[in-house]
């Protein structure tokens, strides 16, 4: 006791390591505590947390997709990403009707029947020949034909419109009401021409075989009307074609028209420009619905290539707005010049009145031809075969079918192209040098909206083929529509197109890596 006591003595100034709370040696605020229990008990380094085993990522199984797939989290995802694509393509949708609405397009132009109708021209000769006509009508219907005019009705010598008086080539009034019946049936209309009858004579008309009493021309046209003529076609050199007898004419016409059933006037143009009405004072147009007009000349022979040329460059450079066309060839070509006449015809703008030919007539031994005045010109040919004939139905058909499903040949605009061409000699080795005077190529342009239809004709014997630089405006690549050999099909590019002798093309033109 008294060593332990010594001991203190001899030790005044020490202290204790933990004395107080806030005394030299303790750790304030931190994780080893001042007193001596808890600093012998804590550890001096705090261990690190060690890390999760790592888990190495692997696919989920089948079952576990299914069950992830079905959960509330994956079911209004999709929720909303149906929804976002729905609302996006009612968006493209609207925008799309948008533009087509705002967009600029051309109106359409309202036809009546004879606008958009084909005519054929025909006459028949004896009561043979009225039964094979009756017979083919629903075949030219199948062809592409809507209405027909028959020539050759009533005798020019007597009374103009005398049911007695019937021509003697076509036939009786009965056969001729026949005819009129069958046409209904087969939904084609008839026009009776009757240029060069004296309309204006004497008026012994009949209502029936026995009644004798005489009735006026206006009972006459009223007795046709009312069995179904659609109209009547003469001449500007008749007397009939003045303002004073169409005025009245048309008076009669009201009576017995409609809007789809509308009683036309046709007049055949016999020369270069139509005469003015006799004791007109107003524009013809009015009194007359249609003008028949002829491509080439009146000739006996056989025009050559450069007048055909010329005939048809004046037609193409001379449009009269205010009358409506109605083309037919007229004279006298050979025969390849008259396949290209009828692609000309066909795409012109206008009403075609194509004349009787014997190569889309299915049967050759009966009497039908056309009422023309060119004598041979339209004789059937000996050496035409089988395999010609059916091409030139197919031409036939095609040109019809094409002029009525596409509005840019009925009633697009039209415009004339002077194209540059060249002339490849080396095409054909029985090509020669062309020479001065060889026609060029022959084209134009028939458009509506977007859509461009472009005719190319050759009437010259050289191969010729398109200047690249002509034209710069029109796309370059088209869609063979036809031409008059049948053998072009598929896609095209002009620059590279050569159009062969005696030749008519119809291209479809549209921009490169696209179709109109």
């Amino acid at each position: 006791m008294e060593q332990s006591d010594k001991e203190a003595a001899d030790e005044p100034d020490r202290m204790p390591l933990n004395a107080g709370g806030a005394g030299y040696g303790s750790v304030a605020r931190s994780g080893v505590s001042g007193r001596v229990g808890d600093s012998e008990s804590g550890p001096l380094l705090i261990p690190e947390t060690e890390p999760e085993p790592f888990q190495q990522w692997r696919p989920m199984t089948k079952d576990e997709l299914q069950v992830a797939a079905g959960g509330p989290g994956w079911r209004k995802v999709r929720r909303y990403l149906v929804l976002l694509f729905w609302l996006t393509w009612m968006a493209m949708l609207a925008t799309s009707i948008a533009i087509v609405m705002l967009s600029p397009r051309p109106v359409a132009t309202p036809l009546k029947w004879w606008q958009k109708s084909l005519f054929y021209q025909l006459q028949a000769e004896g009561s043979g020949g009225v039964n094979a006509l009756c017979e083919q009508l629903p075949y030219l219907r199948s062809l592409g034909i809507r209405a027909l005019i028959l020539e050759g009705l009533f005798d020019k010598k007597a009374s103009p419109l005398n049911l007695n008086a019937t021509g003697e080539r076509f036939g009786t009034l009965p056969q001729i009401l026949h005819v009129l019946a069958e046409s209904n049936k087969a939904d084609l209309k008839v026009v009776f021409n009757v240029c060069g009858v004296d309309l204006l004579g004497a008026q012994g008309v009949a209502g029936d075989a026995g009644d004798t009493s005489n009735l006026t021309a206006h009972h006459a046209l009223r007795f046709w009307l009312e069995q179904g003529v659609a109209g009547f076609a003469i001449c500007d050199t008749d007397a009939a074609y003045s303002e004073k007898t169409l005025l009245e004419w048309k008076g009669v016409f009201k009576e017995f028209s409609s809007e789809d059933e509308e009683r036309i006037v046709v007049v055949k143009q016999t020369g270069d420009i139509l005469p003015p009405l006799k004791n007109s004072s107003q524009r013809n147009v009015t009194l007359v619905d249609m003008v028949m007009r002829s491509i080439l000349p009146t000739s006996q022979h056989l025009l050559s290539p450069e007048e055909v040329a010329d005939a048809i460059e004046t037609h193409l450079q001379t449009r009269e707005e205010d009358i409506w066309p109605s083309w037919t060839v007229g004279g006298n070509a050979s025969h390849d010049l008259k396949k290209l006449l009828l692609v000309l015809m066909m795409t012109l703008p206008g009403s075609p009145a194509v004349q009787y030919d014997e190569d889309i007539d299915p049967r050759q031994n009966v009497s039908l031809k056309v009422g023309s005045s060119h004598g041979d010109a339209n004789k059937p040919s000996a050496t035409r075969t089988e395999q010609e004939k059916k091409k030139a139905v197919a031409l036939f058909t095609s040109l019809s079918h094409s002029r009525a499903r596409e509005e840019a040949l009925q009633f697009g605009s039209f415009t004339f192209l002077p194209f540059n061409t060249s002339t490849n000699s080396s095409s054909s080795s029985n090509s020669t040098l062309p020479s001065p005077s060889s026609p060029p190529i022959l084209a134009f342009l028939r458009s509506w909206g977007c859509v461009q239809f472009l005719v190319l004709l050759n009437v010259g014997p050289e191969v010729h083929s398109l200047d690249p630089a002509w034209a710069p405006s029109l796309p370059k690549a088209g869609v063979f529509v036809t031409n008059t050999r049948l053998d072009r099909l598929g896609s095209t590019t002009l620059d590279t197109l050569e159009v062969r002798p005696r030749e008519a093309i119809v291209i479809k033109l549209f921009e490169t890596g696209s179709y109109s």
